[in-house]
């Protein structure tokens, strides 16, 4: 008689018969978000900048990301954050501390990194190619293989976005 394989899970009573990989795969999902937050915020911390959350790393980096001006919306709807109050208290989090500045164009607050806010994503970016790419690349990991993965991540990320919002109407 076969025995089930034991599954690695958070929650063992959620595990289905029908897709017990998808409870693994949440176990997974949870502990590299939680590795990840820690990683960003270290990371910002080893480049100069200690007083950051995780959210507020990831709202400078897309602020910063092409060099364009984005509003509290392009940064929620990047992130895929629903609480904008969020995102509101990290861009404010990050003007009073010289990293971003805020201008006004009609109705609307835009945003953009000040110099400042460029040398801080510059500094990131230097302790993430010496502390995580280099590791990175030690491993030889098949990186086409990881650029496939994260396709199928964002695929999934669709998967629960439209199972929350059935959820809502329960």
């Amino acid at each position: 008689m076969d025995a089930k394989p034991r599954r690695i899970v958070s929650s063992a009573h959620l595990v289905s018969e029908k897709a017990a990989e998808l409870s693994e795969f949440e176990f997974g999902l949870i502990i590299a978000y939680h590795a990840f937050s820690r990683w960003m915020v270290r990371c910002m911390a080893a480049a100069g900048y200690p007083d950051l959350s995780q959210l507020d790393v990831l709202v400078l980096h897309s602020v910063n990301h092409r060099d364009r001006d984005k509003r509290l919306a392009d940064v929620c709807f990047t992130l895929n954050v629903e609480d904008t109050h969020l995102v509101s208290y990290s861009l404010k989090k990050l003007e009073a501390a010289g990293l971003v500045e805020r201008t006004k164009r009609g109705k609307e607050a835009w945003f953009r990194t000040t110099e400042a806010g460029h040398t801080a994503c510059d500094a990131y970016r230097q302790v993430r190619e010496e502390c995580l790419v280099e590791s990175f690349q030690t491993m030889g990991l098949d990186t086409r293989a990881i650029g496939e993965q994260a396709g199928k991540l964002r695929a999934l990320s669709g998967l629960y976005g439209q199972a929350a919002r059935a959820a809502t109407v329960l």
